[in-house]
């Protein structure tokens, strides 16, 4: 008898996107307010994490490396998920503005004006969304480099979180840094939901396939018990599926087989028990399905590029690194 998982709703199936996003530790803030009078043209050099704009008002030409570029509109967001060189503008011939001061310690929203003294003809609020975690499931990394949300009939919900946002930033408060990178958090996931949304069939890795009635179910079988030993005669009959069926809509869709996705999510959970844990490394080992430490060790080794020791070491002091750097900026705010 089949098991009928099947008949699970995507309430359920979001689960795994909850707890992917709360294990890669999320965060990002707002960083400038553009005030744009034509003509105008900015240019923002390339960072280490994701950038995204919304375009309050006006319109504008966003320009991408290759010569790519894409009108938008009033109300429309884009990301840049890999951080890439990028730029703006509402005539090319304008003299650009760089935009090189990224990294401000402070959390306070600078308002840049450019372009011509009239009334500004386009506003933009411009942010970031970074990752302390990034080999966690590779979220940013199923995205493509550019991602476009038009504004939707329920599209209320981006200017609301983006409005609270700037008014957050306005004024220093207690708990400031916090109040915006869970703001932040929110707008992420509202992001990542429309994007699924708008996937057809086979697009967006895992991300996209939480969404299939056969599928979304055996991912999160896999999240919840990774160190069940799987296989796909057993995951199969559980959503409904034969064995072969099962094998080549899971690789269709996710993007590789069941056996390389439950092994990542073997590795994934070990380094964060790793991380967050002082757990032996032998019961760890057997906690993600491996019988011997050092059958995991040397998978965790090909993984990560370091042992399961080296890698909890390295995490720990990049942590306290961080802390320190947080504690630097706090004194020069």
């Amino acid at each position: 008898m089949l098991c009928p998982i099947v008949h699970r709703t995507n309430f359920g199936v979001m689960d795994i996107l909850a707890q992917v996003l709360d294990r890669v530790r999320l965060g990002g803030t707002l960083l400038f307010h553009f005030e744009l009078g034509h003509p105008w043209n900015l240019e923002l050099p390339a960072r280490p994490y994701a950038l995204f704009h919304y375009l309050s008002r006006g319109s504008a030409t966003l320009a991408l490396e290759q010569g790519q570029e894409i009108q938008m509109t009033e109300g429309d967001f884009v990301v840049i998920t890999r951080g890439e060189p990028h730029g703006f503008y509402s005539d090319r011939r304008a003299k650009p503005l760089q935009i090189v001061d990224l990294d401000r310690s402070s959390a306070r929203l600078g308002v840049v004006r450019h372009g011509g003294r009239a009334k500004p003809s386009s506003t933009m609020i411009c942010g970031n969304f970074t990752v302390s975690r990034p080999s966690f499931d590779s979220v940013l990394e199923l995205l493509p480099p550019v991602l476009l949300l038009k504004p939707t009939a329920d599209g209320g919900w981006l200017e609301a979180i983006l409005r609270r946002m700037v008014s957050e930033s306005a004024l220093e408060r207690p708990g400031q840094r916090v109040a915006l990178s869970r703001l932040t958090e929110v707008l992420f996931v509202e992001v990542l939901r429309s994007w699924i949304a708008s996937l057809s069939p086979g697009q967006g890795g895992w991300l996209g396939a939480i969404s299939d009635p056969h599928i979304g179910p055996a991912l999160r079988l896999i999240h919840e018990n990774p160190e069940r030993p799987w296989t796909l005669s057993d995951l199969g009959q559980r959503v409904g599926l034969g064995r072969s069926v099962f094998s080549a809509r899971f690789t269709k869709l996710v993007g590789q087989s069941m056996h390389r996705y439950v092994i990542e999510r073997r590795m994934a959970e070990a380094a964060f028990l790793l991380e967050t844990t002082d757990e032996p490394i032998a019961r760890i080992a057997s906690q993600v399905g491996y019988e011997t430490a050092a059958a995991f060790s040397k998978l965790f080794h090909r993984h990560h590029g370091m042992s399961p020791g080296r890698y909890r070491t390295a995490q720990r002091l990049d942590r306290r690194q961080g802390q320190l750097r947080g504690s630097d900026a706090k004194v020069s705010d």
